[in-house]
């Protein structure tokens, strides 16, 4: 099965760990980062998907995608 996430963050080191993190379990960039303005909080935020396929196992909606 082929498991998506968007994860998500302001433009700071802390995102940037949450997308290492996530390679180093094994997830892959998928397409191009985005970035946007958050007005109310005046701060850039960014966004990157990945990908990660998982044999032996079946999707179910209840799964806790960060933890696979």
């Amino acid at each position: 099965m082929r498991l998506y996430r968007f994860l998500t963050g302001p433009d700071d080191s802390t995102f940037c760990h949450k997308v290492t993190a996530a390679l180093n379990k094994g997830w892959h960039l998928y397409g191009s980062p985005t970035y946007t303005y958050d007005r109310k909080a005046k701060v850039l935020r960014c966004g990157q998907a990945v990908v990660k396929d998982v044999e032996g196992k079946e999707y179910s909606p209840d799964m806790k995608l960060g933890e696979q």
